[in-house]
């Protein structure tokens, strides 16, 4: 486990409104893990992603004279 560092004014500041600093970490770390995930996964797919937009492009949407709307 990584020991967690945390300006001690912002820590003291937090501490007089009452925040849940513990609380308010964790969510902090759940969004950055979210994005950091979300950042992979968008660069392990571009070229996947960079290819279908250029089928379309050329080729319109499959099943598009399907499309009701």
């Amino acid at each position: 486990m990584h020991g967690v560092v945390i300006d001690p004014v912002l820590l003291a500041e937090a501490e007089a409104l009452n925040v849940d600093v513990a609380s308010a970490a964790s969510r902090g770390v759940e969004q950055a893990v979210r994005a950091a995930r979300h950042s992979q996964w968008r660069d392990e797919n571009h070229a996947a992603l960079a290819s279908s937009n250029t089928f379309v492009e050329k080729n319109g949407l499959p099943l598009a004279r399907h499309r009701l709307f």
